[in-house]
């Protein structure tokens, strides 16, 4: 699957070339705030733990994975400047029931690229191509969902710029233990 450029965007699948890209990325502590309370990654987690991770839920033919997010030219000069990555995969994938009609959408971006917009443009072009594609290859798409931590203002601001609506508290396991989470919604 492929995603068409967006206004000031460009997508492409990440892979594990992109080690280097993502551990920048996880640098920053308040990019990593709402993840793990702001803890950098190693190197090391990042090719044993976050490569592997991506690639047991890739799937090249359904859009499945992280979409990594450039700029195109511009007045700003971010020309050709790898800022984040949209995340697609099933509702529940590390369940027994994971819900391939209704996909999790996730977001990570560099803070400079905060506030321009770009996580939005990034997710609305990823979701419209999913859709588009999911129809062309007879496997539909009922709904996109996100979860953030509660506090998080950032990623629900937007969620409900997307178009989803609250739906409940909740929790998700992660490396850290359990953490309390919000659950946005949308139908396709």
């Amino acid at each position: 699957m492929q995603i068409e450029n967006s206004e000031r965007l460009r997508y492409e699948p990440v892979t594990k070339e992109d080690a280097q890209l993502l551990f920048d990325l996880n640098q920053d502590p308040e990019v990593m705030r709402y993840i793990n309370g702001g803890k950098p990654s190693t190197m090391a987690e990042i090719n044993d733990f976050f490569i592997p991770r991506i690639e047991g839920f890739t799937n090249n033919d359904t859009g499945w994975g992280l979409w990594k997010v450039t700029t195109l030219a511009s007045k700003s000069g971010l020309s050709n400047t790898y800022i984040g990555w949209i995340l697609v995969r099933p509702m529940d994938f590390y369940t027994n029931n994971p819900k391939t009609a209704d996909l999790e959408v996730g977001w990570r971006f560099t803070q400079a690229s905060w506030g321009k917009g770009y996580a939005t443009e990034a997710a609305k072009a990823v979701c419209k191509a999913l859709v588009v594609h999911a129809s062309a290859i007879e496997k539909p798409i009922t709904h996109f969902s996100a979860i953030a931590e509660p506090a998080n203002s950032g990623s629900i601001n937007i969620m409900t710029k997307l178009g989803m609506k609250y739906i409940k508290n909740d929790s998700v396991e992660t490396p850290e233990g359990e953490v309390e989470v919000v659950l946005y919604r949308m139908s396709v």
